[in-house]
């Protein structure tokens, strides 16, 4: 055993204290770096928040929806319009009656004159300002327009277009966006007095804020939250509304880089567009500048006090203090609001006094984000997928000008609606069993200017407008009848075709023997009238005689793009259409043979009311002048005399309608095609389910058409006569010349030189034997 010394026991004690310091300052190297590494982590997280705040709110976009207007209603001395009918159309753009109007957006009618002061609005061609003016009537129709203050005469004024939807994000948030000059002052110092009282001194976080909303909010005596108005602008717009301490960092971190570059002013700003403050159906309700509108129904400068006490108020919860669900509840937080404001003195107690027994305010009317014509707005949006893509739709802030006319849309769904139930009482059709759709167009010009998808207009569901694809029946023999009088040395309104049975055999098929409604055969019948009375037996003779290619390559020049199969059937209607597509080429028949796109839009401008594009009239012309003034004769005699004839029970006979029904195999479909000087409408009437409806033509789908037609203006189809035309009178029977007076003699339209030669025995020039003149001509 070795002896202690003292010397060695120091020199061990000397280096295990060696070691000791040496772990130690290894320990703290670590902790060192380590804490180097933390911080350089933590720079560069900051740095990358400050990207993201910078990149983020230097942009400052926010998604848009486009909005979409029906056409303003231009008003002149000389328009058909009744008072009653202009008060209706200012209902709709939400003008108040008022005893003296003089705010934008009022109106008073008295007797037969109504004063109104209209709301400035941007078009295609710039702004228009708002007018005080007094219209005048007599009647049913304008007499003057006048300026209130001076008398002074004015010959034309648009009303600002009914906003009749929007193409939302897809998240569905809606906003007006609004600039911080355009906000009232009452409603910044509502703001800053409930929300965050020494915003304009702290630097995005507010310690003492906090501290103080803590306490104050355990006892129970304030409205006030922790968070500044910085802070929950950076958890509105950066980050997610998760409840975690990580989140809470970021946004306080994220709130003190956001006041580091940007003014109190800009945050501002871009909060009182962001916050959400509602909800509309789908369609959520963001900033102040919408909120305004949608509670108010005013632009954001033209709100009080306590209405904007009420707005503010509404960002503690939304939903909870809805005005509209919940008006305890609202009018409770608003004069909250009202008592913080008269503490930070904002306000006087007299006027806090004057608030607190103020009523809320909130306008009740549908809401105008919704669209109340969806099916209108599906054509609209599938005409601007043409030509724009589906995101800039949804963010841009397009404004979008169609042709809707209010008017035509209402009589369109009131007609629609109400007659499908008449029909089923008068009919024994089970409740709700029937459906229909409907379009209304512009003769002229190809605008579309009415859209029902189904019995409930307001379903945002299946469109059966554009997308039932239904047997069209004898819609399609008009276009039989067209081709055969584009030869008119072979064809004309007096020629007579064969009624008598018909069997088609073709290898491969079954066989086809078509048959007339009435289960009879007719003989020789003359065209006009094989067309005024719908036989089948006879059109589908003729449609062979001039081939079925040649029937739908002139479907394809009316309209239809797309390739049919052509079996024989198709000369009866056999082939499915939509009624937009029946409403297509029916409207180059109507307009005179000139091919015009139906169109939905006008024009579309940006968010800044700069032209982006217009949709001008394209018209070709694709049907000569005397075949289709001939074939619209044959369709006007459908409505005298034929199996549209009922008409003349709804509509006075002077108006010359011209149309044609349709009915499918086993009544399935009901389809009615018709047109006045100024209009066409096209209606469809059946079941989903494709049972049978147990409906004609004229019993079921007529009858919707004719009670549209009922409530609107319509001008008398007056057709002009083609230089080339002659009329001559004829025989029917025989299909020769005959003489006024004479049996069974009518007066057709003729292309000069296609007139027959021979007369019956009643007229000039007469062989004698018209049975035997008939054969001559025949076996020639």
């Amino acid at each position: 055993m070795k002896p202690f010394s003292f010397l060695s026991f120091g020199k061990k004690s000397r280096r295990k204290k060696t070691a000791k310091n040496r772990r130690w300052l290894t320990k703290r190297k670590f902790l060192l770096v380590a804490s180097l590494v933390v911080l350089l982590l933590a720079a560069l997280y900051i740095i990358y928040l400050d990207f993201t705040v910078r990149t983020r709110f230097e942009g400052r976009r926010f998604a848009l929806p486009a909005r979409v207007y029906a056409r303003p209603l231009e008003l002149y001395a000389g328009l058909k319009l009744a008072p009653s009918e202009l008060v209706a159309e200012l209902a709709l753009l939400g003008y108040r009656e008022a005893t003296s109007p003089r705010e934008p957006g009022s109106y008073q009618w008295r007797n037969q004159q109504v004063e109104l002061v209209t709301r400035p609005f941007t078009y295609g061609d710039g702004p228009q300002e708002s007018s005080s003016l007094r219209v005048s009537f007599a009647g049913d129709r304008v007499t003057a327009l006048q300026g209130r203050a001076d008398n002074a005469a004015i010959e034309l004024l648009r009303l600002d277009p009914a906003l009749i939807g929007g193409i939302y994000p897809g998240n569905n948030e809606d906003r007006v966006l609004v600039r911080l000059d355009e906000v009232p002052q009452l409603l910044v110092d509502a703001l800053i007095a409930v929300e965050d009282v020494r915003f304009y001194s702290h630097r995005g976080i507010d310690p003492r804020g906090i501290a103080r909303a803590l306490v104050m909010t355990v006892s129970g005596k304030s409205v006030q939250g922790g968070s500044t108005l910085t802070q929950q602008l950076v958890k509105n717009f950066f980050l997610s509304s998760e409840r975690t301490v990580r989140r809470k960092l970021n946004e306080m971190v994220m709130a003190l880089l956001l006041e580091v570059h940007y003014s109190k002013e800009e945050i501002l700003e871009t909060y009182l567009n962001e916050v959400y403050l509602g909800q509309d159906g789908n369609r959520a309700i963001h900033g102040f500048g919408l909120a305004s509108s949608f509670f108010f129904d005013k632009p954001l400068m033209q709100i009080d006090l306590t209405e904007a006490a009420l707005l503010v108020g509404m960002l503690k919860g939304p939903t909870y203090y809805s005005p509209r669900r919940h008006p305890k509840r609202a009018l409770g937080r608003r004069n909250l609001v009202l008592g913080e404001m008269a503490e930070a003195r904002f306000i006087t107690d007299q006027q806090l006094l004057a608030g607190r027994i103020t009523p809320l305010g909130v306008v009740d009317r549908p809401p105008r984000g919704i669209s109340p014509y969806p099916a209108f707005l599906s054509l609209v949006h599938r005409q601007l997928r043409r030509d724009y893509r589906d995101e800039d739709l949804r963010s841009e802030g397009l404004q979008i000008f169609t042709t809707l006319d209010p008017w035509v849309q209402r009589s369109a769904e009131k007609a629609l609606s109400q007659q499908l139930k008449r029909l089923e009482q008068g009919r024994g059709i089970a409740a709700d069993s029937l459906q229909g759709a409907l379009l209304m167009t512009d003769v002229q010009n190809g605008e579309v200017q009415a859209v029902v998808g189904g019995r409930d207009p307001r379903f945002e569901g299946f469109n059966r407008a554009l997308d039932a694809q239904r047997p069209i029946g004898s819609l399609i023999k008009p276009v039989v009848f067209l081709t055969a009088l584009q030869q008119p040395q072979s064809y004309t309104l007096a020629t007579l075709l064969d009624d008598s049975p018909l069997l088609l055999q073709q290898p491969g098929t079954d066989d086809w023997q078509p048959q007339n409604y009435d289960k009879k055969f007719h003989g020789p019948v003359p065209l006009h009238t094989a067309l005024a009375h719908s036989y089948n037996v006879s059109t589908a003779r003729l449609g062979l005689q001039l081939g079925v290619p040649s029937v739908l390559d002139n479907l394809g020049r009316l309209g239809v793009d797309r390739q049919l199969p052509g079996y024989a059937a198709s000369l009866l209607g056999a082939d499915t259409f939509s009624p937009l597509e029946v409403a297509q080429f029916y409207q180059t028949l109507a307009s005179g043979g000139f091919r015009t796109p139906l169109r939905a839009i006008r024009e579309v401008l940006t968010f800044a009311g700069q032209p982006l594009q217009r949709y001008p009239l394209k018209v070709e012309q694709v049907v000569d002048a005397p075949s289709n003034y001939l074939l619209t004769v044959a369709l006007q005699e459908v409505v005298q005399q034929g199996t549209a004839r009922g008409l003349h029970r709804y509509l006075p006979a002077e108006l010359n309608l011209a149309g044609k029904t349709g009915t499918t195999d086993e009544f399935r479909d009901s389809w009615f095609a018709g047109f006045s000087g100024d209009r066409l409408g096209v209606v469809w009437v059946g079941r989903d389910d494709n049972q049978p409806a147990g409906l004609t033509g004229a019993s079921g789908a007529m009858t919707v058409w004719a009670k549209m037609m009922v409530g609107l203006d319509l001008e008398p189809l007056i057709l002009p006569i083609p230089d080339s035309i002659e009329h001559v009178w004829i025989e029917s029977k025989s299909g020769l010349r005959s003489a006024a007076g004479c049996p069974d003699a009518v007066e057709l339209p003729f292309v000069t030189g296609s007139a027959p030669t021979e007369s019956a025995s009643c007229g000039p020039g007469s062989k004698g034997n018209p049975i035997k003149s008939w054969f001559e001509r025949i076996f020639k």
